[in-house]
């Protein structure tokens, strides 16, 4: 079940909590509980992508993303993702969410995550994310132009470029008719 209490506790407690740059490091606190775990007793991976939407919610709403989304009655939403678990996450423990946004392409909004415990790193995600309106994806540059103050330059690091070089080669499904 998705966290739904969870994710509103992080987006009002993000409402009182220091404002953040793009390019700023957001860094929330969780705990493995009893829905998060598989049969293993470890944080399962399918959870770990959706608690890693708890660090992009408290990221756009500190860095004003957020407010910028209701305002245009637009959304946001997941486009792809790319994910290495290197370490379990075992009931109870408690673990550290770091989410920044690390560029754009003009179209597509590209962030790291990572679920760590002390300074031992658990899991890592790129995940390509976007604004979406009625009419479709709303260009990354385009809603950086709301931000006219920002010093934060988008430019990808050349590993994500070379990842979305390769999923763009990747075939896609054909439908069924």
């Amino acid at each position: 079940m998705y966290p739904y209490l969870l994710t509103l506790r992080t987006i009002l407690t993000a409402r009182y909590r220091p404002t953040l740059d793009f390019g700023d490091t957001s860094v929330i606190n969780l705990r493995a509980g009893f829905t998060d775990i598989d049969h293993y007793g470890e944080l399962n991976n399918g959870r770990q992508l959706t608690l890693m939407d708890l660090g992009r919610y408290d990221l756009g709403v500190r860095g004003g993303l957020m407010t910028l989304i209701a305002k245009k009655k637009w959304g946001f939403a997941v486009g792809g993702s790319s994910i290495r678990y290197r370490r379990r996450i075992t009931l109870w423990k408690k673990f550290q969410l770091h989410s920044e946004v690390i560029g754009h392409d003009g179209r597509w909004f590209y962030f790291l995550q990572k679920m760590c415990l002390g300074d031992t790193i658990c899991s890592s995600a790129l995940i390509k994310a976007g604004v979406i309106s009625k009419k479709g994806l709303v260009p990354a540059a385009e809603v950086m132009q709301e931000f006219p103050d920002t010093k934060w330059s988008g430019e990808l690091p050349d590993w994500v470029t070379a990842w979305i070089n390769a999923e763009s080669q990747r075939p896609w499904p054909n439908s069924n008719k």
